[in-house]
């Protein structure tokens, strides 16, 4: 046994293995395959993958202006031309940065310790694009103020709390049929590797096209115009052929089962990228590759907020906040729900019969708790990341991945020059790799039955193509609902003689329903009120007298 696997069984057999039920530790539910070791290195590789949310989430954020301010009248409707407003959006940036790491670090520990997953928590991408530039608009350009946005920010996690303390937003997460949640992992590790493949978080194989949309990239920086359309020099970029032997790397590592495969890769495309004199260096020597290499030659710097900290305006007397308020809550459900769902099913510890999964109940609380705290720093919305997958399919099965996640966001609030400089086409190949993994899950989809078949396929496509999970789950449902509920219409107005050839190949929804897809919904807490014993998420190590047990349990309060 060498020194490693003594380690393993050591710290599984303390209290602390017990409590995140590493392997061997002795815990009712073991998290089968899961080793102190392992999680040390998912933790990381999962940090590594969303590295660039610090430096790309406090870029958009300070697109809003955030509290800066000027004269508009004089300079403008975007104070661009204005001195000290350009000072002061420098100043934003850097809370901003600041706001990033702290409220991902505090997210994440709180998920890893609590809910005992490996999924972090960070600001969201696409929800910090709509609140800097559709709800306060380009440097304040918008109908609704960055303080007033905070306060809508914050009022959507209140409201998220109160649904996961009364079970309301687990409801809605187990009532998504069995093939759309399938399905939409399967989206999302499209979607992995389709942010992989362009240039603002990938490799930059793909890039825009005017009349095609996308179309093949790879080309130097210098040839791409303003819509980030390639002029010239096809795939003849250094850093795309460098992010192609990244993924080529991870890829034979993988084969040969190196462990950290995903990890190595990315620090050595990583590495390869730092000196400046080179074809694939990340700081050219350009004005904004010398603000980022003096920026990276800080290494150690520490910056507090200033400017965003608890800067709430509490109006909701327009008519556009509320518009906003609404579009959070039901983007950011879906978006975080699909999330969680997918990377649950990926790591497999999804419950087959309930559709449910392990500390599902605390990951919303934490959720919906880090959204508000999010808001206080000024921060857009917090959600799942999509790049756990990165740190699951290093093996990360516990909370103890998303706790040393957290350590890292921690250690970047004073190291942030190293861990913002990780460039796009170094990690861009990792999240490529977690798609690939991802599709797997296509297999499980009932395509036998067009009534589930099809409104999956929508649910996948959609997702990539509309950059979306939340709006992906959306089309899914919503041509689920109308196909199905044409069928169960006919087939009860003809008292069963109007059905489909195959009816009966479809997804039993109202068979899950039924035998307890709602009533094991009910909260631990409510049960434990009404002195009952919580319901147990199902294992492979759960008999299904222990099933049934715990079913009547959940029947009896109803």
């Amino acid at each position: 046994m060498s020194w490693i696997d003594r380690l393993n069984t050591r710290v599984a057999q303390t209290p602390f293995g017990r409590w995140f039920r590493l392997e061997g530790s002795g815990a009712k539910i073991e998290r089968a395959g899961s080793k102190f070791t392992i999680e040390l290195r998912a933790g990381l590789t999962t940090f590594i993958a969303m590295a660039y949310i610090i430096s790309t989430n406090a870029l958009i954020l300070t697109d809003s202006g955030g509290t800066c301010d000027c004269d508009r009248d004089l300079y403008g409707p975007t104070c661009d031309t204005d001195p000290a407003y350009s000072s002061c959006l420098q100043g934003i940036k850097l809370d901003m940065i600041t706001a990033t790491c702290a409220i991902s670090c505090l997210a994440c520990i709180l998920m890893g310790a609590l809910a005992n997953l490996p999924i972090a928590l960070a600001p969201g991408m696409g929800l910090n694009a709509y609140f800097a530039y559709t709800v306060v608009g380009y440097h304040g350009t918008g109908k609704v103020s960055y303080r007033n946005a905070l306060s809508a920010v914050c009022i959507e996690g209140i409201i998220f709390f109160v649904l996961s303390v009364v079970g309301l937003r687990q409801w809605f997460a187990r009532m998504i049929p069995v093939s759309l949640k399938t399905a939409t992992a399967s989206g999302i590790g499209i979607y992995l590797a389709f942010i992989g493949l362009q240039s603002s978080a990938g490799i930059g194989l793909i890039t825009s096209s005017s009349a095609t949309l996308v179309e093949l990239g790879g080309c130097p920086p210098e040839y791409r115009d303003a819509n980030n359309v390639c002029t010239a020099h096809h795939m003849q970029g250094g850093p795309t052929w460098l992010g192609v032997l990244g993924l080529m790397l991870i890829g034979t590592m993988l084969l040969y089962r190196l462990k950290g495969a995903i990890l190595i890769g990315i620090l050595v495309v990583a590495i390869i990228s730092w000196p400046r004199p080179t074809a694939v260096t990340y700081f050219p020597h350009t004005p904004s590759g010398d603000e980022a290499f003096n920026f990276f030659k800080k290494v150690v710097t520490f910056h507090p907020i200033k400017n965003t900290l608890a800067e709430f305006h509490w109006d909701l007397s327009s008519g556009d906040i509320w518009i906003a308020l609404i579009t959070f809550l039901y983007v950011d459900i879906l978006d975080c729900t699909g999330t969680m769902f997918s990377m649950a099913k990926f790591g497999g510890y999804m419950d087959d019969k309930t559709q449910d999964f392990e500390g599902s109940s605390m990951a919303f609380l934490v959720d919906s708790a880090a959204i508000a705290i999010g808001s206080t720093f000024g921060s857009s919305p917090v959600t799942a990341f999509i790049e756990s997958g990165a740190g699951i399919a290093e093996g990360g099965r516990t909370g103890i991945t998303t706790i040393v996640t957290g350590i890292m966001f921690f250690i970047a609030l004073f190291f942030a020059p190293i861990f913002a400089s990780f460039p796009p086409w170094a990690t861009g190949p990792a999240l490529i790799t977690v798609g690939a993994m991802m599709m797997q899950n296509v297999l499980q989809i009932n395509w036998k039955y067009i009534g589930d078949g099809l409104p999956a396929f929508i649910t996948i496509i959609m997702i990539p193509f509309g950059y979306s999970i939340g709006y992906g789950l959306i089309a899914g449902i919503g041509s689920f609902i109308f196909i199905n509920s044409t069928v169960f219409i006919l087939f009860k107005v003809s008292r069963g003689r109007i059905a489909p050839p195959n009816y009966e190949d479809r997804d039993d929804w109202v068979g899950f329903v039924t035998r307890g897809g709602i009533k094991s919904n009910i909260p631990p807490w409510i049960l434990r009120l009404f002195g009952k014993k919580p319901a147990t998420i199902a294992s492979p190590s759960n008999n299904s007298s222990e099933e049934d047990l715990a079913e009547k349990q959940v029947a009896e309060i109803v």
